[in-house]
């Protein structure tokens, strides 16, 4: 069975569920709004906090960076600007990092980059992300996998080739990677949730699966699990209403307190495969289930037949399949009809 450990949580289809609270930006560029959003992470008792580390010069054309950016979540005039007030730079992510792990949180990023992976780096965190616009990143994704520290890559924008290329790259170098379950669409309308994808990941590529998920709501994250995801990610805010494009879609404080408690309480429900009955049923079959009654006056002496049977409560008589056990066998007593029937009672 794989496994792969996360800083001091391991994952694994026996484990339990890795929950991760996705800050990513919402932050809006504050580390105070940061702490706040990692004690809401604490008190929900996920497991771990994501945020986004990106040089923006990077990854942005200079037509792009230059672009008008006017609208109510902006901020800055061109798009460049608002992406460069929303980064944090690595000393605060340090800073971050040590708040997260005080409180027993792990904390890691999507690097989008190079630059950001050595800045990541440097600060040794345990993982990485790949964010879905980055599936299809090989040079990223080669780089990344060269480091040999486990990958979390999401496929929200991905076709079928795009994943087997991503795979295929990351194995050259290491086995350390998990694929979740994602619909890059913000929010994510229901029926372009397809959570039957979790079992067609986990059937195709043989590893752990997860989901991160930008439903409106709770239940898709609850759902997932039980289709088998080991990994789940979603989005938090302090508060919805707040400017910032991905604020809408994300859970507040009690939201993300009651993901956390459906996924730990459907984790005790799923319970095992088996069907022997346990010490907490047995009081109820006792009472409720069926056993060999006498349907009619037995004389002493009477070769009893199945015609002479009836089932009532409670339970802890004869089986109507062990039934043969005093079937053509004779009475030794006289025996009433509604008795319970016991094997003592015949030769």
């Amino acid at each position: 069975m794989k496994e792969i450990k996360i800083g001091n949580k391991t994952i694994s289809d026996s484990s339990s569920t890795f929950i991760i609270a996705e800050i990513g930006q919402n932050h809006n560029g504050s580390v105070e709004i940061a702490k706040q959003l990692i004690d809401v992470a604490h008190e929900a008792k996920v497991d771990a906090v994501k945020f986004v580390k990106r040089d923006i010069k990077s990854e942005l054309t200079r037509e792009m960076y230059d672009k008008p950016y006017d609208n109510p979540h902006s901020f800055g005039a061109t798009y460049g600007k608002h992406r460069e007030f929303l980064e944090l730079n690595i000393g605060i992510h340090k800073e971050l990092k040590e708040y997260s792990n005080q409180r027993g949180l792990v904390y890691f990023s999507s690097a989008c980059d190079f630059k950001s992976v050595v800045e990541m780096e440097s600060i040794d965190v345990p993982c990485y992300k790949i964010a879905s616009r980055d599936l299809t990143n090989i040079p990223l994704i080669t780089y990344i996998a060269k480091i040999g520290k486990p990958m979390i890559l999401s496929t929200g924008m991905a076709d079928g080739l795009d994943i087997d290329d991503a795979v295929n790259e990351i194995k050259k170098y290491n086995d350390n990677y998990i694929l979740l379950h994602c619909t890059s669409e913000y929010p994510t309308e229901y029926e372009h949730v397809n959570l039957n994808r979790i079992r067609y990941l986990k059937e195709k590529y043989k590893c752990i699966v997860g989901s991160s998920d930008h439903t409106v709501g709770i239940m898709v994250p609850v759902a997932a699990v039980a289709l088998g995801a080991k990994v789940i990610e979603k989005h938090i805010t302090l508060h919805r209403y707040m400017k910032g494009t991905d604020h809408a879609g994300s859970l507040e404080a009690d939201g993300i307190k009651r993901v956390v408690r459906d996924i730990r309480n459907l984790e005790m429900a799923m319970g095992s495969e088996d069907y022997n009955t346990r010490d907490y049923v047995a009081s109820a079959k006792n009472k409720l289930a069926r056993s060999l009654v006498s349907k009619t006056n037995i004389p002493m002496g009477t070769v009893l037949t199945e015609e002479m049977l009836e089932l009532k409560s409670p339970g802890d008589g004869i089986l109507w399949r062990n039934r043969d056990r005093i079937i053509g066998k004779k009475s030794k007593i006289n025996i009433e009809g509604n008795v319970m029937l016991r094997e003592e009672y015949f030769e």
